[in-house]
């Protein structure tokens, strides 16, 4: 199995990624190895937890839009989920669906990381 067919497994859309990277797989795939650290570099619910809530949303914002861009379909989602909850004045709600979204996040970037 490689790097593409595992994340399949996760909802990652492979295909539309590919095909938005220019059927350059080579490129998509330095692209993902690049993720770890993005989101390592983009904390939420530690913003969340000590009520700094513009941070949070920035970095749920950043995240929303580099996940959005490689297709991991169940990370853009949540992100999306988590920008409108902050911004419809809902923190908590959206630190609900964060946490929800964190094992499979995990998930995704332990596969990720295999491949590094």
């Amino acid at each position: 199995m490689d790097i593409f067919s595992e994340l399949k497994e996760y909802g990652v859309n492979i295909e539309e990624a590919i095909h938005r990277f220019m059927n350059n797989d080579e490129l998509y795939k330095k692209m993902l190895l690049k993720l770890p650290d993005n989101i390592e570099s983009l904390p939420i619910l530690k913003f969340v937890e000590t009520g700094d809530y513009s941070k949070a949303v920035a970095n749920a914002h950043t995240l929303k839009g580099v996940t959005g861009n490689l297709s991991l379909t169940p990370l853009y989602k949540a992100y999306s989920r988590i920008v409108d909850l902050f911004r419809e004045g809902k923190p908590e709600e959206a630190k609900g669906v964060l946490e929800d979204v964190l094992p499979i996040q995990d998930d995704i970037i332990g596969c990720i990381k295999k491949y590094s």
